[in-house]
């Protein structure tokens, strides 16, 4: 079962998961001078653990699509589980692949509430794009909201129309 919490309470508990005064985050810190709070390396970091549910299920729905037979001929080939997945298995659902890791991407451009828990806002740090666009509705400047949601929205329909596109052309056959 995947991680699926709502973003904020996911957000909170990352938060002092990585603090650097408790435990993990403690031990980064003092070990590895790492700090995941209130840095670019952790909004990433948090925006992954947040975002794999949204990866998982099309790239496990992929592969469990694909005929078992042809792990059946890598493995009677002598190729080991590991080689099998990965110049086998993967090589097959690259379009899964590339859909899941884009809608991933497009969604996780628009998360608040673990980007603010972990990230704050701060100012060319850690201000990401859906923090503007809350800042600028909470100062009622609704037309810097405007431009803020229009570069979003412009972004994620690109990328997803073309890997629509690009599946769709993908999946046609060779004859055709």
């Amino acid at each position: 079962m995947p991680l699926v919490l709502p973003p904020s309470v996911l957000g909170f508990y990352l938060l002092l998961a990585f603090s650097p005064q408790h435990g993990l985050g403690k031990w980064l810190h003092d070990v590895f001078d790492i700090q995941f709070v209130f840095s670019f390396n952790g909004l990433v970091l948090a925006s992954f653990i947040y975002s794999m549910p949204f990866m998982t299920g099309p790239i496990k729905s992929a592969l469990q699509q694909l005929p078992t037979s042809l792990a059946q001929a890598s493995y009677t080939l002598g190729k080991t589980r590991w080689q099998t997945f990965k110049s086998v298995l993967v090589p097959n659902i690259k379009p899964s692949l590339l859909t899941a890791a884009v809608l991933t991407f497009a969604h996780t451009l628009g998360e608040f509430g673990v980007v603010l828990m972990i990230g704050g806002s701060i100012p060319n740090i850690t201000r990401v794009a859906s923090i503007a666009v809350y800042d600028s509705v909470e100062q009622m400047d609704y037309a810097a909201a405007n431009s803020y949601s229009i570069i979003l929205f412009a972004i994620t329909f690109v990328l997803v129309t073309g890997v629509f596109i690009f599946n769709k052309h993908q999946a046609k056959s060779p004859l055709e």
